[in-house]
């Protein structure tokens, strides 16, 4: 079997990194297994955070700000904040949060190994269903 080939699909609407801002998410998150601990509302907060920091990872967007743009109660926010502190992947002193780079595999090559399965976390047993992020992004859009 070939490799597949990949191309732009349309040209004229190539990414860029805007004069303006700054943001990415590093796809370590999502091969690295990263947001296999996290609970969905963990994800959005984080790939919010990610989207919104500048180039240190920085951002001054409040809490109320944050719960009304991602659709999400203060309680939620505050308890995804403390989740993705637990999993060290930003830190917070109200206002600011910053998102932290990702640790890299112990020698080049070597992938982090996944967590195990999110039903055998005990930090995640009392937290409600956990859903998709494309759910929670199509409710979203």
């Amino acid at each position: 079997m070939g490799s597949i080939r990949k191309h732009p699909l349309d040209v004229n609407r190539l990414r860029t990194i805007p004069e303006e801002g700054f943001s990415w998410i590093d796809r370590r998150f999502l091969r690295h297994g990263f947001s296999h601990p996290l609970s969905s509302t963990e994800i959005l907060l984080y790939w919010f955070l990610c989207s919104v920091a500048d180039k240190h990872g920085l951002s001054y967007y409040s809490d109320p700000r944050i719960s009304t743009i991602l659709k999400l109660s203060p309680e939620s926010i505050q308890h995804a904040r403390h989740g993705l502190i637990q999993s060290d992947l930003i830190l917070y002193r109200a206002p600011l949060y910053q998102v932290l780079d990702l640790p890299y595999s112990a020698s080049p090559g070597q992938e982090i190994p996944s967590p195990p399965a999110i039903a055998s976390s005990p930090r995640r047993s009392s937290q409600p269903e956990l859903r998709p992020i494309r759910e929670i992004l199509r409710e979203l859009l």
